[in-house]
């Protein structure tokens, strides 16, 4: 089935971007355009169209578009983002999700980020990060939505790290790439998922994106660049250093989902 992919390219407020868990460092803005470029193309080489959105002056975080929305082949779910400053982003998002899906909303008191969200696969299993951006209230919201639909969400608690995606990706309908020190909750995959971790020296490297048998990984990570070439996989590695400094990995950077 051909995957869309929504991105947005960054804004002068880039500089002003939510960080957590690392130290703010100044961010490139040219590079960061540059980088965001080549993400996209890779996106279209890929065999993915790719629908680009305005640059947005006043949100630092708009390019992470990732986390505003889940989508799945029934309906597209737009997030109540844990951070106030990123609420701002749904509804363009939501303008850009409307030809394609009925949308529902997570509403307060819950809230949820994409990147705290893992589709298992071909399954219908969601992995939901419970972090400081998803709340309980707003997984139970969740759930109540995806259930109708034959799907089952499972809360994973994230402390030490953004995101649950910071830790875990997929790599296709059977296997994962997970940092082993942060995933640890084998118990709640499907019987007979494999999973493949990332060199220990590099812990965020399990945020890649897989779109077509092709893995894009960032060139900060070379050792894990080679365990998945070793295993197999066709991997392409793509510098995102400026995303990185505003604590984003290569997932952060789309919204994918299938269309007919």
């Amino acid at each position: 089935m051909p995957l869309t992919a929504i991105t947005r390219p960054p804004s002068d407020a880039l500089q002003e971007c939510i960080v957590t868990h690392i130290q703010r460092s100044a961010i490139d803005l040219p590079l960061a355009l540059v980088q965001h470029a080549a993400y996209c193309a890779a996106l279209r080489a890929a065999g993915v169209h790719v629908i680009t959105l305005p640059a947005h002056p006043t949100l630092p975080d708009a390019p992470f578009v990732e986390d505003t929305a889940i989508v799945l082949d029934e309906l597209a779910i737009l997030t109540h983002p844990g951070m106030p400053a990123r609420r701002p982003e749904i509804p363009s998002i939501a303008a850009a999700l409307a030809p394609f899906r009925t949308l529902a909303y997570i509403t307060p008191p819950g809230t949820l980020e994409g990147g705290d969200i893992l589709h298992l696969g071909q399954s219908k299993t969601l992995l939901v990060g419970l972090s400081a951006r998803t709340n309980r209230a707003g997984f139970e919201q969740l759930q109540s939505l995806i259930g109708p639909q034959g799907y089952t969400a499972i809360a994973i608690p994230v402390d030490g790290f953004l995101h649950l995606k910071s830790a875990v990706s997929v790599l296709d309908s059977q296997t994962l790439l997970l940092n082993p020190q942060w995933f640890k909750f084998d118990a709640a995959l499907p019987q007979g998922m494999a999973v493949i971790h990332v060199a220990p020296e590099e812990p965020f490297a399990a945020n890649t994106l897989t779109v077509n048998g092709l893995t894009l990984i960032s060139a900060s990570h070379p050792r894990t660049g080679a365990i998945l070439a070793a295993a197999g996989r066709r991997v392409q590695a793509q510098d995102i250093s400026e995303f990185e400094k505003a604590e984003a990995g290569h997932t952060c950077l789309s919204l994918i989902f299938n269309t007919t």
